[in-house]
Order: C-alpha cells, then sequence, then structure tokens
C-alpha cells in the first residue's frame, strides 16, 4: 500500500463527519457522485480520507447534503483547509515513516507489541542512536542524525502531562536482553522503561521466554486507536516498507492477539520486578551475562 495513499488524521475526521452527512440524507456515494459530475471513487477517497479536499468541495457537498447551518458549514470549510497542512515532520526532509507519525500523532491510543527491540516511543537518546547505526548501515551519518531527533520528538506527545496518550507496550524479553549500544546504555534504558511504566497513561509489561509460543512470534505490530471514532488502524513494521490495516475484518485478529499477548505476560508490578532484576545484571561486571541464571527470572 503506497505510503502517499494513507489518510492522515485530520482527512480521516473530516471525511468521517462527510459520510455521515450523506447517510444522513438518504444518499448513496454513486448518488453523490452523479450530482457533483465526479466519480465515484472521488467520493469514496475523500471519505475514506485518502484523497486531499478543498474548501469548495465541501462547501459543495454540504450544499447537496442539505446542510443549513453556516456555522457546520463553515467548521467544515475550515478543517478542509487545516486537512491539507503539513506536519512538523516534513520539515525534516523525507522520512521514510512519515504516513506512520502523521497517524501516531492524531491517536488517543497505541497498543504495541515488540519481540527484539524497545518502542520508539520508549527509548533513550543513547539507546535509539545506537538502534539506528545498528540497523540502518546505508545512511549516512546526517540521515542518521535526522532520524534520531525525529524519533525524540516523536516521544513529546507521549510525555506531555497535559495531553498524553494510552500507550500500552508488551515487550518480549528478547528486547530487554540484547544489548544495543552498551551495558550502560541498556542499564540506563531499563531505568527509563521503569520510569515510564510508573506513569498513568503508560503500561508496560514483559512476555517472558517462559510464556512459550504465543501469537507474538509472527512479529511486530501496532494498533493505534483515535478519538471520538471506532476506527483504527493496525501498523506492521516492515524493512524497506509499512503496512497499514484499516478494514475490521484484517484489524480484528490483531485485536485477539494482542488479549492473548497481555494474558500471558507478566502484569505491570511483577514487570518492574522483571526490569529491576535486569537492571543489576546490567550493572554487575562487564563480563557477566545478563542471562536468565544471573538475574534469577524463573516464572
Amino acid at each position: 500500500m503506497a505510503a502517499n495513499g494513507q489518510p492522515t488524521v485530520r482527512r480521516r475526521r473530516l471525511g468521517a463527519e462527510l459520510r455521515q452527512l450523506r447517510k444522513a440524507a438518504g444518499m448513496t456515494s454513486t448518488e453523490a457522485a452523479r450530482h457533483l459530475l465526479v466519480s465515484q471513487s472521488k467520493i469514496s477517497l475523500i471519505e475514506t480520507g485518502r484523497r486531499p479536499i478543498n474548501p469548495r468541495d465541501v462547501r459543495d457537498l454540504c450544499r447537496l447534503y442539505g446542510v443549513t447551518d453556516q456555522d457546520v458549514v463553515e467548521a467544515l470549510m475550515r478543517a478542509a483547509k487545516e486537512s491539507g497542512q503539513q506536519g512538523w515532520w516534513v520539515s525534516c526532509g523525507d522520512v521514510p515513516y512519515g504516513v506512520y507519525i502523521g497517524l501516531e500523532t492524531g491517536a488517543s491510543s497505541i497498543h504495541t507489541y515488540e519481540p527484539l527491540v524497545l518502542p520508539g516511543l520508549l527509548q533513550t537518546r543513547a539507546y535509539a542512536a545506537a538502534l539506528i547505526a545498528g540497523t540502518a548501515p546505508l545512511i549516512t551519518d546526517e540521515q542518521a542524525a535526522v532520524s534520531l531527533e525525529v524519533r525524540l520528538r516523536r516521544q513529546h506527545r507521549a510525555h506531555h502531562p497535559a495531553r498524553p496518550f494510552r500507550l500500552w507496550a508488551i515487550l518480549d524479553e528478547s528486547a530487554l536482553h540484547r544489548v544495543v549500544g552498551d551495558r550502560e546504555t541498556m542499564r540506563e534504558q531499563l531505568e527509563y522503561l521503569n520510569t515510564l511504566g510508573a506513569q498513568p497513561h503508560i503500561t508496560v509489561q514483559v512476555l517472558p521466554h517462559t510464556a512459550g509460543a504465543h501469537a507474538g512470534l509472527l512479529g511486530q505490530f501496532s494498533i493505534l486507536g483515535f478519538p471520538d471514532s471506532d476506527a483504527g488502524v493496525v501498523y506492521l513494521e516492515r524493512f524497506t516498507s509499512d503496512l497499514y490495516l484499516e478494514k475490521y475484518v484484517d484489524r480484528y485478529p490483531y485485536h485477539v492477539m494482542y488479549d492473548h499477548l497481555q494474558a500471558q505476560a507478566l502484569n505491570p508490578e511483577d514487570t518492574r520486578h522483571f526490569i529491576n532484576d535486569l537492571i543489576k545484571a546490567f550493572q554487575a561486571a562487564p563480563g557477566r551475562p545478563p542471562g536468565r541464571s544471573a538475574v534469577g527470572l524463573a516464572v
């Protein structure tokens, strides 16, 4: 699915409101398209947020749907104008996951599962820098620096006390044992992880190796929820491309998978103890690996 075909959050909301107005008028998208002398696909793309819409189109649609409240019309026209504004990340250049950042910025909740590394929203600067250097060997130092700053700026909203969103992270034990950077980087990262997990809007759970086979073995995924909407997006990150699932039939299995992962993972309190044991292991002598035998992780 092409990135430029993905809806921004503002366009999604505007499209949903226009769809509700059309249905309230008792009109199909085909009928609306015929009245406006446009293709049915244009109406569909507008309503799903996949196509930009200008204020004039909004005015015409409101007139067609019989919207007489001028305040409503002007508010929707203003929303159309704002939906065309670029996000802060655009000024950073060619950010490969800009579509995801746009969705993440407007999300009211994110439930993520990570099997190998810690989520970007929970990373320290040192951990993020080491991870970028290790996983993207083809990028230049300048590109790596931009990627790092973008990742850290994404965290602002997650940590802003006035407007946080709900963040739930389930981490496979492997992600905590993997030494990204050096032992001091990992110790600092794990301490930071426990600090964030103590915040009321952030929940961290560890899925221990002793859980055995589980649905998360198929790989990383995130479920994004949006305010005032039952719709959501499942995000699957890949090396050269990303996948966004929006249809309910495609998203539902991931919600079920996440429920199972939550049940199999350690609860938040046990997770904090688990991480504290790992912190002690990373503080041990450099030659001592932070394995299960060193920290007594049997559960």
